[in-house]
């Protein structure tokens, strides 16, 4: 799955991909650790912040 919404991607996702600008390179690889059955549950989850936090501040590095 391809997404630029990062809750969706916490939500969803075991491992999520983060690439940097054109030519894309990967930039790095998340191995995503929330507990919950549902993207809802895992939208609970008390890491998902912290994942959320970090994602964002990666991408803010000129991407």
């Amino acid at each position: 799955m391809i997404t630029h919404d990062i809750s969706e991607a916490l939500s969803l996702a075991d491992r999520i991909i983060v690439l940097s600008k054109r030519p894309s390179v990967i930039k790095n690889v998340y191995e995503i650790n929330i507990s919950g059955n549902t993207p809802m549950e895992r939208r609970k989850a008390k890491n998902f912040g912290e994942y959320y936090n970090e994602l964002w501040r990666d991408l803010d590095k000129n991407v």
